[in-house]
């Protein structure tokens, strides 16, 4: 097992190295999505039985998103492949993929889904977490010049426009944040959410997203850096709760605010300790390597706005980057069929 591990990291240390995302790099990650995308079992299902006509399998219940263990990681399992199509046309499997996301994702697949997420029992399926990503999935179907994107972003449309009248009619009532590190974080649901909202020019949206984020975030003073991670992190609390403020408030009021939140950020001698993971083929502890991109997801959003203030914390950055990319590929399920999102995702925002 340990020359395996080794022989791994021997193939992927040149992205880890360089981590400029190239075409053979791409590939690798693509391989991950490309092999669970249509891979039923095993499977975990967030699902709540009315009675026994609703025992079925996961491709029955779920024919756009059976596959990657879980909804959520279906979810962007599509959107890293639809990502690494647009960012290199040469991609290997392009037609394949391109045909996989043709059949998971028809307008009949997408109809099930509605059907299936219009259930009255289920109106709280895959909250908030799963919501994020269709809508990420949504954005980046939307935004691919290529043929076969616009038909695909139209059989979506349905499901995302359900997903945006759930938030809309949940986050209202949402009296206390979730602060979790795990599915149910509201910060990173708001994120990507008001990603969406942005690029889609909803005002409604984006106005529901802005005042629910101001009234549950914005007396949040001395955030505990010191208490991450929990055990099953792989979302940072403080960084995505961050990371929606800073979208939402204008540069001047975001600085004050983030002042009283996250002081020490403003240290230039600013050190985290990264996470470890002490078993990668634990489905739970494993989630450690994900908290690693995502405190590197934000650094970079928070860089990139305002390099003067904290170009400091980009090695600090790096350092998460590189410690999560020497895992995507270690040969155990339990990362594999997840974290090719999480790497893309930090990719994506270090080279916005």
């Amino acid at each position: 097992m340990k020359l395996l591990r080794y022989l791994l990291l021997l193939l992927i240390s040149p992205y880890v190295q360089a981590q400029e995302l190239r075409l053979e790099q791409a590939n690798r990650l693509a391989a991950l999505p490309i092999k669970c995308l249509q891979q039923e079992y095993p499977n975990k299902l967030q699902q709540l039985l009315i009675d026994s006509t609703e025992i079925k399998s996961p491709k029955a219940l779920h024919p756009a998103f059976y596959g990657c263990f879980d909804w959520h990681s279906s979810v962007h399992g599509h959107w890293s492949l639809v990502y690494l199509l647009k960012q290199f046309p040469n991609l290997d499997q392009r037609q394949a993929i391109i045909r996989k996301l043709q059949v998971n994702l028809s307008r009949e697949n997408i109809q099930a889904e509605v059907d299936y997420l219009s259930k009255k029992h289920e109106t709280s399926f895959e909250r908030t977490y799963g919501w994020a990503w269709l809508l990420q999935l949504q954005m980046e179907l939307e935004t691919t010049k290529e043929p076969y994107a616009a038909d695909l972003a139209a059989n979506l449309k349905p499901l995302s426009n359900l997903i945006i009248a759930r938030y809309t009619e949940f986050i209202p009532k949402l009296f206390y944040p979730v602060r979790a590190g795990t599915h149910t974080n509201t910060a990173f649901a708001l994120s990507l959410a008001w990603d969406y909202a942005v690029f889609s020019s909803n005002t409604d949206f984006q106005k529901s997203i802005r005042e629910n984020a101001i009234r549950l975030y914005s007396k949040d003073s001395d955030c505990p850096f010191n208490w991450e991670p929990s055990g099953t992190d792989f979302l940072s609390p403080c960084l995505e709760e961050m990371g929606i403020m800073q979208r939402i408030l204008p540069a001047k009021d975001f600085l004050v605010w983030l002042k009283s939140f996250a002081k020490p950020l403003f240290n230039p001698a600013f050190k985290w300790e990264l996470a470890k993971v002490s078993d990668r083929t634990d489905g739970h502890l494993v989630h450690l390597d994900g908290l690693n991109f995502s405190r590197a997801w934000n650094f970079y959003h928070l860089i990139h706005q305002y390099p003067k203030q904290f170009a400091h914390l980009k090695p600090l950055a790096d350092q998460h980057m590189n410690a999560a990319l020497a895992s995507v590929v270690d040969g155990n399920y339990e990362g594999e069929h997840w974290l090719a999102s999480f790497a893309l995702h930090a990719y994506e925002e270090k080279h916005k």
